[in-house]
């Protein structure tokens, strides 16, 4: 039977080997130790200190433009049109001729009431007469009290026909004048709805055109009621505020993105709601010197609410939310723990969180490092980078 080989080595080898053994485990023990990595104790993260600041805040309603005055030029007698007088979709001024109606039957209807009236005038002033004499007769006794009574009031009678018949003349004279159809308003006229030659009624008020003022230029807004309402209560409790105009500042924003240059002002809200939308209206008036709005478009409008004058904004990167869906943030607690902080927030302000609850100024809310740390935890924490490169970075997943 062969025999083991340690039976071959002798004493002081053993010893050998078991130092060389000693001096290897501690060489391995110390190379771990310089390569393990560290724990969460201490680690770094950028830290936002939150502090107040004015914002004005703003709301995007949608709606449409409208003109600031429309009117429809009807006809206001009957007849043939015989001439129109201006160009479609023109700029008019208030009072230009549009339309000629056939005049001639208006015409002969003046002068027939001229005449009636002349013929009027001149039986009054025989009545007259006749009363003034027989004024003196009756008080001689030379006619009878009745005779004189009859001829005063075949006076008063004939100076009634006077009266009428002036206001025949007048109401002919008008009528001869609504032959010549004027524009109400100054503004850009559309198509014409008749053409030369079409019989026009005065019963059925033939539509002959329509003339918008477009400069300047109304914008129908729909906000709900909900929103009108704490609106008013914000205004009413101070935390927000108006310019010293006390108007709303609107904004136009185009169909396509653009920013209108021309900024307007809000006119009014209606006084009731719409029972199957549960909207109020809104009016804006828009400035429209070029005419680059035209009625009947769509558009986003930015409205100015008002200023709060000591708002907490946060990054939306910064904002979490929980297995409930509440939004959340890590801030840096007393001896520098991490806290998870339940936060109230009310709208987007760009690319920041409005935060009405859950934070206060001077409070450090953890910016990086999110996926790294947990509640408890110590941090050592350092001053964050720009709030431009914060607002940058993308938001956190839900905690």
């Amino acid at each position: 039977m062969a025999s083991f080989p340690f039976r071959r080595l002798r004493p002081h080898s053993f010893a050998a080997v078991s130092i060389a053994a000693g001096l290897l485990l501690v060489s391995g023990c110390g190379k771990s130790g310089s390569t393990a990595p560290a724990g969460p104790q201490g680690l770094e993260v950028s830290v936002l200190t939150v502090q107040p600041e004015s914002v004005t805040l703003s709301r995007d309603l949608s709606g449409r433009t409208s003109a600031h005055r429309l009117a429809e030029v009807r006809a206001r007698i009957s007849g043939i049109v015989q001439k129109r007088l201006f160009t479609e979709g023109g700029d008019v001024r208030e009072g230009d001729v549009l339309f000629e109606i056939d005049p001639a039957p208006y015409q002969a209807a003046l002068d027939s009431a001229r005449a009636s009236h002349a013929r009027a005038v001149a039986s009054l002033a025989s009545a007259q007469a006749q009363a003034e004499r027989y004024k003196g007769l009756v008080e001689t006794h030379a006619i009878s009290k009745q005779t004189y009574d009859d001829a005063v009031a075949s006076q008063l009678a004939l100076k009634a026909d006077v009266a009428a018949a002036a206001a025949a003349v007048r109401t002919a004279e008008i009528n001869l004048g609504y032959t010549r159809v004027t524009s109400p308003i100054s503004g850009r006229i559309g198509r014409a709805e008749v053409t030369e030659g079409a019989y026009v009624q005065q019963g059925a008020a033939t539509l002959l055109a329509t003339v918008q003022q477009l400069d300047p230029l109304y914008v129908d807004l729909t906000q709900s009621a909900d929103e009108v309402l704490r609106l008013k209560q914000d205004l009413a409790s101070g935390r927000l505020t108006r310019d010293d105009r006390g108007a709303a500042r609107v904004t136009v924003i185009l169909g396509d993105g653009r920013t209108y240059p021309q900024p307007g002002s809000l006119q009014f809200s209606d006084v009731s709601v719409n029972t199957s939308t549960g909207t109020v209206t809104l009016r804006a008036l828009v400035p429209n010197p070029d005419l680059d709005l035209l009625p009947g478009m769509f558009v986003r409008a930015r409205l100015e609410e008002g200023v709060t004058p000591a708002a907490l904004l946060l990054p939306q990167s910064v904002v979490s939310r929980n297995a409930k869906g509440d939004p959340t943030a890590l801030v840096v607690g007393a001896s520098d723990m991490v806290e998870l902080r339940p936060l109230q927030v009310s709208r987007t302000v760009g690319n920041r969180w409005l935060v009405t609850a859950g934070l206060k100024a001077g409070d450090r809310v953890i910016v990086d490092n999110l996926q790294k740390i947990r509640p408890g935890m110590p941090v050592k924490p350092v001053p964050a980078a720009t709030a431009g490169a914060i607002s940058a970075a993308p938001a956190p997943a839900g905690r």
